[in-house]
């Protein structure tokens, strides 16, 4: 099953080049995700109240040819790519003017509500016969290779507008967490965020610190997020291209 849907880049989306922020992009690709899991019955709720289970995102990954721009329309495909075990893809393309603008996929996990341990994904009935068929990407997410050393570190609080529906900091504002510790509006005289992959290795909640390590080695940028009690919470890499390259 392909969901389909449209959405126009708005002031609220952009940043100080004019280009589509990469937390902005991130919630694009979430909400068609959202509305997918909707429309197959599987939605936040839905598995809930079903199968007493939670959704959760472990990784994302984005890939533009080129900037998104304010008041752009965008069109959305997505698909997810079967259920065949405790975790499942979904993949997304993007196009502007009916032409192809860029693609993404993020890697998903049933979480039972009660025991906190993975639930297999091939008891949903709604998942069977719905996959992408033939246009499911090859494209496979692992944990980020992270520098030894980093350049610079700083902190971040999370508080009550980083916080989502289910009561821990919404995925997508990881990104902007990333690109404020890398200084992105200098690093980004000039370019644009290329590829950005992001791992969620562990939830925040409002109230907590971040510390913030980044690193930075030509157009290959790295941040990673660890929590007060030093486990590691995020890790991001982002590959920024020059605008001039690839069109404006």
């Amino acid at each position: 099953m392909v969901y389909e849907m449209d959405y126009r880049v708005d002031s609220r989306d952009v940043d100080l080049f004019n280009q589509c922020r990469p937390s902005a992009v991130l919630g694009i690709l979430q909400e068609a995700a959202t509305q997918a899991a909707v429309a197959l019955g599987l939605s936040g709720p839905q598995v809930y109240q079903r199968y007493g289970c939670l959704w959760m995102v472990t990784r994302n990954w984005v890939e533009l040819d080129a900037p998104l721009r304010w008041n752009d329309q965008v069109h959305i495909k997505t698909w997810h790519r079967g259920a065949a075990g405790a975790s499942s893809y979904r993949d997304f393309d993007l196009f502007r003017d009916g032409k192809p603008i860029g693609q993404g996929t993020s890697a998903w996990v049933l979480v039972d509500v009660n025991t906190h341990r993975l639930v297999r994904m091939k008891n949903l009935e709604e998942m069977e016969g719905t996959d992408g068929g033939a246009l499911c990407k090859e494209v496979k997410l692992h944990r980020i290779h992270m520098p030894q050393q980093f350049d610079h570190s700083t902190t971040r609080a999370m508080g009550y507008s980083d916080t989502d529906i289910n009561g821990h900091i919404n995925n997508i504002h990881y990104a902007d967490f990333a690109c404020d510790a890398l200084h992105l509006e200098r690093h980004g005289v000039g370019k644009f965020v290329r590829t950005l992959q992001i791992g969620y290795l562990s939830e925040c909640k409002a109230g907590e610190v971040l510390k913030l390590d980044t690193a930075v080695q030509g157009d290959e940028l790295f941040a990673r997020g660890t929590g007060q009690d030093g486990a590691e919470r995020f890790d991001c890499q982002i590959t920024l291209a020059d605008v001039s390259e690839y069109g404006k």
